[in-house]
């Protein structure tokens, strides 16, 4: 059994990946120094909204999840963040249009849906 997470708070990078993860755990905020976290292929609803406490966020992957609507106020304030992985994900035309003129940092999305030009 690994140790939770509060007890490695040096911790830079974080793959949970592929682990059928619905919510993120609340132990992820303690990870002062992380810069990337690799959410990929789990089961998130919704964009985790605890990262967006986390100031040194550079890199979230959460392509292959079941997100739909991300919360665009919060992904603007993080000032770290350089790139949000949303591939393969149900996110709607509306939220593709409100984020872009938005974000500061790279936003990837299926090649199938671009992002529209604001």
């Amino acid at each position: 059994m690994p140790p939770p997470l509060s007890s490695l708070p040096q911790t830079t990078e974080l793959n949970l990946a592929g682990n059928y993860l619905h919510r993120l755990p609340e132990e992820v905020t303690s990870l002062l120094h992380l810069r990337a976290i690799n959410l990929s292929r789990n089961r998130f609803r919704r964009f985790p909204e605890p990262l967006a406490t986390v100031a040194t966020l550079e890199t979230i992957d959460l392509e292959e999840n079941e997100i739909a609507e991300v919360p665009v106020e919060k992904l603007a304030s993080m000032a770290s963040l350089r790139s949000l992985n949303l591939r393969a994900n149900p996110v709607g035309p509306e939220v593709r249009l409100l984020v872009r003129p938005l974000v500061p940092f790279d936003l990837l999305l299926s090649p199938e849906e671009p992002v529209p030009k604001a």
